[in-house]
C-alpha cells in the first residue's frame, strides 16, 4: 500500500475535497507521528475511544485496530460519508465498531462509562474541549491523547509559568508531552509547531467541585491582571490580603507562579 501522504492526497483529489482551515482542518500525513499518538494512548481491546475532528478518518483507522469502539465526532458534514469510505478502503474490511456523529464536539455529551479521548483536534478548541471533558461531562476520561499546538502543550505542562488551562488540567490529571511535531507532518502545513500531549486523568480530581468552582473564581480575577502582583488582584478583594496571608502566599508574587496546591488552599480558606 502507498505511503500515508500519497494515500491522503490521492483520496482528497479523487473526492474533490478542499480542506477548510477555518475549521482547523490539517490532515496528518506522517505515519510515524500517527503511530506515536496511538502508542501514547495505550489502547486496550475493550477501550471505548472518543475522537474529535476525525476529518476523513486517518487516525480513526488506527484507533479501530486497537479499541473496542470508536465514536468519531465531526462538525463538517462533508466528511461524514468520506470517513466510512476512507476507513473501508484503508482497513479492507467492514467489520469494525465505528459510530460517526455529525455535531460540534463541545455540544456532544461524552459517555458516562469509562472512555479515552484520542484526537488530532482543531487547535482553537483546545481550551473549551478540556473544559467540556473535565467540567461539563458526567464522567471524565481515563486518558486524553491530543495533537495540539506546541506552545499550548508546553504551557499546560509548565511548573513555573502556569495559566488557567494549566490549572484546569493539573486538577484533573497528570500531563506530559510525548513528542513535538513539525508543520510538514500535516496537509496543509499549519503555521505553528505541534505536540502530542498525553494526560493520565485522576480517578478523582484534586479538589471537591465547590472548591474547584472557587479556584476558578479566584484565578479568573488573578489572571485578569496576570502581569501584576497578586496583591493587585486577589489582594484588592474584601479581606483579600488577609486571605493571602492565611494561605501563606507572598502578595508580591504573580499569579502564574502560584502552584495548584496553593490555589486549592486559597480557595478553601476563601470559603470559610
Amino acid at each position: 500500500m502507498q505511503d500515508l501522504e500519497s494515500t491522503v492526497k490521492n483520496f482528497c483529489s479523487e473526492n474533490n475535497l478542499r480542506l477548510n482551515t477555518d475549521l482547523g482542518q490539517h490532515f496528518l500525513i506522517d505515519n510515524e507521528v500517527l503511530q506515536s499518538i496511538v502508542n501514547a494512548a495505550q489502547l486496550e481491546s475493550d477501550d471505548i475511544v472518543i475522537e474529535i475532528g476525525p476529518g476523513i478518518g486517518i487516525l480513526t483507522c488506527e484507533l479501530l485496530k486497537h479499541a473496542r469502539k470508536v465514536t468519531a465526532i465531526e462538525i463538517d458534514n462533508r466528511m461524514i460519508p468520506l470517513i466510512k469510505k476512507f476507513v473501508d478502503y484503508s482497513l479492507q474490511t467492514t467489520h469494525y465498531s465505528l459510530e460517526i456523529i455529525q455535531d460540534n464536539a463541545l455540544n456532544t455529551p461524552f459517555p458516562s462509562k469509562p472512555y479515552k479521548v484520542v484526537a488530532n483536534i482543531p487547535y482553537h478548541i483546545t481550551s473549551p474541549l478540556l473544559r467540556h471533558a473535565f467540567l461539563e461531562s458526567k464522567a471524565t476520561p481515563k486518558t486524553m491523547t491530543l495533537l495540539i499546538q506546541r506552545e499550548v502543550a508546553e504551557k499546560i505542562c509548565s511548573k513555573t509559568d502556569s495559566g488557567m488551562l494549566t490549572i484546569l488540567v493539573h486538577l484533573f490529571g497528570s500531563p506530559r508531552i510525548i513528542t513535538h511535531v513539525p508543520p510538514s507532518s500535516f496537509l496543509p502545513p499549519p503555521k505553528v509547531q505541534s505536540s502530542i500531549l498525553h494526560i493520565d486523568c485522576f480517578d478523582e480530581p484534586k479538589a471537591e467541585p465547590k472548591v474547584i468552582e472557587e479556584i476558578f473564581r479566584l484565578t479568573k480575577i488573578a489572571f485578569g491582571k496576570k502581569r501584576k502582583m497578586i496583591s493587585n488582584s486577589i489582594g484588592e478583594l474584601d479581606g483579600g490580603m488577609e486571605l493571602l496571608e492565611k494561605a501563606g502566599i507572598d502578595p508580591d508574587r504573580r499569579p502564574q507562579t502560584i502552584s495548584i496546591d496553593e490555589w486549592k488552599s486559597l480557595a478553601q480558606k476563601s470559603m470559610k
